[in-house]
This record gives C-alpha cells, sequence and structure tokens, in this order.
C-alpha cells in the first residue's frame, strides 16, 4: 500500500521544515536544544499539520534514541509500560523517545504512570496536544515538561511544500503534472495553515487530473471552506472570540467585520450576538447609552431572520459600536462595588433607608427620619450608604459628551 503523499515527502531535516521560524529559525531555542542534543521533556501545543510530528521524528534521528510513538485516544497503560521496557534492549540503550500525540486524553492514572518513567532521564517525553495544554494536562506534568507552541503555516510557505508534492507525484508516478497558474497559491491560501491538508489536495488533484494538468477550477472544489479553522470547544474558538471583542473595543470597525464574517461563517450566530451585546454595555455603556437598545434590537432582528440574512442587522451593529464614542465607567464601578461587598466591606442599611411598610417599623426606629428627594427638587443631602462605606466612591464619569453633561448637571443641581 502506497504511503499517503504527506508521509512521503515529510522533511527529514529542520531545514526542510516549513514554517514555525519562531521555534526552529536560526538561533531560536528549540532549535538550539535539538542541535545540542541535550532533550527535556517537551510538549508541542498546536493546530494539527503544522509539524509537530515531524520535529519530535527529526528529535529522536538526531538523539540516537529509540522512538516510540502511541496516540492518546487509543493507548493503554500497558501500552505505556511497554514503550518504557524498551530501554532494557539493544534497540533503547541510548534511550527511549516517547512521542505521545494527543496526551490529553490519557486519564490521570495513565499521566502519572508517565511520571513513574519521565523523572529518571532514560525516557524522554515529546507529547503533543491540539488543546491548550494548560487546561487539559495535568500540573505534575505540566512541571516537568517545556511547552512550545506551533502555529499555523504561513501561505507562502506552504506553497514551498505544495510545489515539492507535485514535484514529488510526478517523479513517483512518470506523468508529469502541471498545476495551472493559481493552483499552488490557492491550495496554500485555502489550507488554513495545515501543510497535511494541503498535500491532501495536491493528492487529490493528481489523481484526479486528466493528462496531468491540474486546473484551477479543479483545485477551488477541493479547496472549498477548508481554511476555516474553528473549533467551538477549543482555543480558536475564545482567541476569535476574544479579537472579535477587542477589535469592538478597539473603534477597529475593519477587523471586527472581519471576526465577526468568521465566527457567522461557522454557524455561530449566538456567540457573535452575545459579545456584540457585552461590548455595547461595557464598552460604549455610558458614553453612548442609547446604543443598548439598538444593539439589542439588531440582534433579535439577527436572530429572528437566522443565517445568512443575520449577517445584515449585525454588521450594522457592529459599526456603530465601533464608531460609538468609548466609556467603560459603567463596569469599572460595579466592579468596584462588588470588590468591596467581596471583601466583607458593607454593614447594616442606614435606620432611615430602612423599610417602615410594616407595623412596629418605627418603634424600631426604621425608616425615620428620610428625606424624600423630590420634595427638595430632586436632591437632597443625606446618608445612603452603610457607615463603613459612606465616603466610597465607585463611578467615576467618563471623558465624553454625554456624561460630562451629566456631571455638570450633578454640580449644577448640588449647588442649589
Amino acid at each position: 500500500m502506497q504511503a499517503p503523499l504527506a508521509d512521503a515527502i515529510r522533511p527529514e531535516t529542520i531545514d526542510d521544515i516549513v514554517g514555525q521560524r519562531h521555534l526552529l529559525g536560526k538561533g531560536a531555542v528549540l532549535r538550539r536544544l535539538i542541535e545540542s542534543g541535550q532533550i527535556p521533556n517537551l510538549i508541542f501545543y498546536g493546530p494539527s499539520g503544522v509539524g509537530k510530528t515531524t520535529v519530535a521524528r527529526i528529535i529522536a534521528a538526531r538523539t540516537g534514541k529509540l522512538l516510540r510513538r502511541l496516540n492518546g485516544t487509543t493507548c493503554s497503560t500497558a501500552d505505556l509500560k511497554e514503550a518504557f521496557s524498551q530501554r532494557d534492549t539493544l534497540a533503547g540503550r541510548n534511550g527511549v523517545l516517547l512521542y505521545l500525540d494527543e496526551i490529553q486524553y490519557l486519564n490521570k492514572k495513565q499521566q502519572q504512570t508517565l511520571l513513574e518513567y519521565i523523572e529518571d532521564g532514560s525516557v524522554t517525553l515529546i507529547a503533543s496536544t491540539t488543546e491548550n495544554p494548560y487546561f487539559y494536562v495535568y500540573n505534575a506534568i505540566l512541571s516537568r515538561c517545556t511547552v512550545f507552541e506551533f502555529r499555523p503555516v504561513e501561505p507562502a510557505d506552504v506553497e514551498t511544500a505544495v510545489a515539492r508534492a507535485f514535484e514529488k507525484v510526478s517523479a513517483q508516478t512518470g506523468v508529469v503534472y502541471a498545476p495551472e497558474d493559481g493552483v499552488v497559491p490557492l491550495i496554500a491560501r485555502a489550507c488554513g495553515g495545515d501543510v497535511r491538508k494541503a498535500l491532501n489536495a495536491v493528492e487529490v488533484l493528481c489523481a484526479g487530473s486528466a493528462g496531468g494538468t491540474v486546473t484551477l477550477s479543479d483545485a477551488e472544489t477541493v479547496s472549498q471552506r477548508s481554511a476555516m479553522r474553528y473549533d467551538r470547544d477549543g482555543d480558536e474558538h475564545y482567541d476569535i472570540l476574544s479579537a472579535y471583542q477587542k477589535s469592538l473595543r478597539g473603534s477597529d470597525e475593519n477587523a471586527a467585520l472581519h471576526y465577526l464574517g468568521r465566527l457567522l461563517e461557522a454557524g455561530d450566530l449566538i456567540s457573535a450576538c452575545r459579545r456584540l451585546l457585552v461590548c455595547a454595555c461595557e464598552d460604549v455603556g455610558l458614553a453612548y447609552p442609547q446604543i443598548i437598545p439598538i444593539v439589542k434590537a439588531a440582534v433579535d432582528a439577527a436572530m429572528q431572520l437566522g443565517l445568512p440574512e443575520a449577517r445584515i442587522p449585525l454588521a450594522d451593529a457592529v459599526i456603530l459600536v465601533c464608531v460609538s464614542p468609548k466609556s467603560n465607567s459603567g463596569i469599572c464601578a460595579i466592579d468596584a462595588a462588588l470588590s468591596d461587598i467581596r471583601r466583607g466591606k458593607g454593614g447594616q442599611v442606614p435606620d432611615h433607608l430602612r423599610d417602615g411598610h410594616y407595623g412596629g417599623a418605627q418603634k424600631m426606629g426604621h425608616a425615620i427620619g428620610y428625606k424624600y428627594a423630590h420634595d427638595y427638587g430632586g436632591w437632597v443631602e443625606q446618608q445612603y450608604l452603610p457607615d463603613a462605606l459612606k465616603d466610597a466612591v465607585y463611578y467615576k464619569f467618563g471623558n465624553n459628551k454625554t456624561e460630562q453633561a451629566a456631571l455638570e448637571y450633578r454640580r449644577r443641581q448640588r449647588q442649589k
């Protein structure tokens, strides 16, 4: 059986790997570690198809260690122990390098088994995960490993791998495959930074080509929507949401529309609406308080319309949030109040503010002396906060037209 193209052209040296310059470029720390031959326990974190397994293989070859590969979705404790037993064989005389893919799927007992063997240095662990290891890997393992983050490969780097793949298939089959202009860049862009996905596309296109010609139309068909990286429960989901909200807060409507588009293309209408509402309240807030019902109406319209029409009111609302003045005085005020409460600062409600609508309230001193503000033109000097907090100030007027107008009104009111 012929090996998949991605395996057939897997790089054998660091310099052949495309992308990951922040880890493998000249002078980068991971490259220096590999060249030194002194390899600690490592965790490679990043999306699929970006070189994690390839780097592990290269490390094993350079160190002379026996490479054993297991997958956390299928391996058992017995599989782990069998891999560790290779330390006592001739092949494992220089030590064993265990490459453990998808480590996050190991249960606690299996991860504890790892600890027994990686501490004495005879077994070197290189684990990989597509999930954030700080959320999914036990601290005892993390404390004994160095985490390196692999990133999606840039299209310009993927093009190198795609061109190499066409050459490899041509050499294997004896058929000269000639991609039309634009095919290589299209595949490189459409793979979403996943080199393996790009190479699989090359393999499919070559197998289905007519006389060795790979057309742009065929490449577009094979590459449809494949550039979309999105996992509703993973880091990509939260990274996009974070960028979306920060772009709204930062008044960059172009970036905010881009991230809105990515959310909608993935069908995540609820997250797009929720974050938009949050930003209207948190980041525009009192600088333009009318925006809150406007954005709520846009969100309601989007939810009623559904996709794809929902993009229209949401785009309007996103742009409105971005071009509106900003104030976070509201969230800062409530968070300051909550901070005092959580630290135990509070105390009894002042007696004159307590409920007086029941028999015997006045005998207990409740509601006596309360001044009804409307009888004094809307404001009268009296204490509202508990004694322990009577001088607390939580809200600070923002430096925008609306809040400054409210501040001026406050000043005039209290000067009467």
